[in-house]
């Protein structure tokens, strides 16, 4: 999910001054509110076309889990847009096909699109299988596709915690593994990449099964980079903030109501975009980043190390209130 936890909660207030370009969100037909980036974001506005160069994954076979929307489909666009053979994978064939037939139309390459549910084991191996016969064994592997909505943990029901674990952890780890032991018995290697979240470090309340499935999630990508670095892989971890997404804004923010408190809990002072974090996934899975291995890239504008700091809410103290603190401060005497 693109929009992950603690985005969220604790609300901070609006910077008073002009916050810039309006961006308009909405929810189904309805908009909710306008939203402004603040003014710091100037000094970081994204970049939205391909870093690497062009062909830089020329010859090369992308598999993308959760490829057809989202932030799957972000990525997938620019590993075909610099040459890749893409395959993508998730359980809706009619939008698998839709994206894939966009993708190649505009890339001229060849996308391919399979249909799978990657908690069922044996489609996961039927489709590995598949995989290899349409477009050869994968030199890049991303474990995109996820699941998570917020609820209290006394809500929670059992059918909820399986639910999500079965698509976090346990999908991630039938698709790694089916896929890394075609590998160890082709003597091929391959550049491995997961996405989770920013609280699969910290955990958050009320996404608790999404907390503990991302954090197993990265266990096993660490473990393993130390594991089969020895057959040619290497893994790599990506903790995407809050970037606007229908998905992850539909469960998790569906009303809108927290939307608008984000951004001025993020340094950088905007969200992401999609086109951001495709550009980190195809540098970590691309020969420019051969030695990173076991890497965990926080990718959320600073919001983490913002909500971390006990101090950092002064950010809404005044320069008068400052002033008055000072001269409070330098009245104090002894200990």
């Amino acid at each position: 999910m693109a929009l992950l936890g603690r985005a969220f909660f604790a609300g901070v207030s609006r910077l008073p001054c002009d916050p810039g370009p309006q961006r308009f969100f909405s929810f189904g037909t309805k908009t909710l509110y306008q939203s402004k980036d603040a003014p710091q974001s100037k000094f970081f506005q994204p970049v939205l076309k391909p870093m690497l160069p062009p062909n830089a994954f020329q010859g090369k076979v992308a598999f993308i889990t959760g490829g057809g929307t989202g932030l799957g489909k972000a990525m997938t666009t620019f590993l075909s847009t610099l040459g890749a053979q893409c395959v993508i994978a998730s359980r809706n064939i009619d939008v698998l096909k839709a994206t894939a037939e966009e993708i190649s139309s505009k890339t001229g390459n060849k996308v391919h699109a399979i249909r799978c549910d990657v908690r069922d084991p044996d489609m996961v191996h039927n489709t590995v299988l598949e995989l290899i016969k349409v477009a050869g064994h994968p030199d890049v592997v991303i474990n995109n596709a996820a699941g998570n909505f917020v609820s209290p943990s006394e809500r929670l029901t059992p059918n909820g915690w399986k639910t999500i674990t079965d698509i976090v952890l346990n999908g991630t780890a039938y698709v790694t593994l089916e896929i890394g032991k075609q590998l160890i018995k082709a003597q091929k290697g391959a550049a491995f990449l997961a996405i989770t979240t920013v609280y699969a470090e910290s955990g958050s309340g009320f996404v608790m099964p999404s907390s503990s499935a991302k954090s197993g999630v990265e266990a096993m990508n660490k473990s393993l980079a130390a594991e089969w670095g020895r057959y040619g892989m290497r893994f790599n971890i990506i903790q995407p903030g809050p970037i606007k997404t229908k998905g992850a804004f539909s469960r998790l923010d569906p009303t809108g109501r927290f939307e608008k408190e984000m951004i001025d809990r993020i340094p950088c002072g905007r969200l992401g975009t999609m086109e951001e974090l495709a550009n980190l996934a195809t540098f970590l899975c691309s020969d420019y980043a051969s030695w990173i291995n076991g890497a965990v890239i926080r990718f959320d504008g600073g919001e983490e190390v913002f909500l971390s700091g006990e101090f950092n809410s002064l950010k809404k103290v005044t320069k008068e209130e400052w002033d008055i603190i000072e001269g409070l401060i330098r009245k104090t005497k002894g200990s």
